[in-house]
């Protein structure tokens, strides 16, 4: 699809107005889509790639529904690993907005206390490269048609997990048993029934044992299969159709 084609999608698709502005890029930016199950990597390639190509990684993970309506005992229970979480009106106007070159306001989302920060957000200017990351990147047909680039990050099972168990006791000082407990009751049942089944829906698998300069080799390749500009300067990127 040409970045018209998904220009023109926003309104049908989101349903919403893109948030107000802050400024207009003169040219659309070029969207990439990571995804894969939590564990994957995907978060680690979709930062690499900004860092490399000179974008913006936009992660989906302050989409999550504000709780603050529930005690907070509640909040702790709800299983962040359904995509019914995430805020989907609110999220496919801000990716049409940035698709159109548009700054957004994004919500400040408290992680330890499951809800919105009130009253605060985030200014986000798309830049010439947009790479949207999350669970649920390709989950959301609103979102879909936004993305010149579409990629899964594949990973066995068991690596997940273990990256997984390392990432929650080092960064957010849980047990394992408690990790263990929460990966089989919802993360991988979640991850097949939810997230597995986004590869159809992929351009380019990238295996996520792989190095990391081997994944971004991949994409870059593929990037330039497809037209795409894999530099970004102060010029704007070729025109796409």
């Amino acid at each position: 699809m040409s970045s018209a084609e998904a220009n023109g999608a926003d309104n049908s698709a989101s349903g919403a107005a893109p948030a107000a502005t802050s400024g207009r890029l003169p040219f659309p930016p070029v969207m990439l889509a990571v995804a894969g199950a939590s564990g994957s990597g995907k978060t680690t390639l979709a930062a690499q790639l900004a860092r490399t190509l000179g974008g913006l990684h936009f992660s989906l993970d302050t989409y999550y529904r504000d709780l603050g309506h529930l005690p907070h005992e509640q909040r702790a229970l709800v299983n962040f690993d359904d995509p019914a979480m995430i805020e989907v009106p609110l999220l496919a106007s801000h990716i049409a907005a940035l698709a159109q070159g548009h700054a957004i306001e994004r919500p400040v989302y408290d992680f330890a206390a499951y809800t919105r920060v009130t009253g605060e957000s985030e200014t986000i200017e798309p830049g010439p490269l947009v790479v949207v990351e999350g669970l649920f990147a390709l989950y959301f047909p609103e979102l879909r048609p936004f993305f010149q680039l579409s990629i899964y990050v594949d990973t066995p099972d068991d690596v997940c997990f273990a990256r997984r168990m390392k990432r929650d006791i080092e960064e957010r000082g849980r047990d394992p048993e408690s990790v263990r407990r929460q990966y089989d009751s919802t993360v991988r049942p979640c991850g097949l029934a939810f997230v597995r089944p986004l590869i159809d829906f992929a351009d380019l698998i990238v295996d996520g044992t792989d190095s990391l300069d081997f994944k971004v080799e991949q994409v870059l390749n593929t990037m330039k299969k497809r037209g795409l500009p894999t530099s970004f300067g102060t010029s704007p990127p070729s025109p796409r159709g």
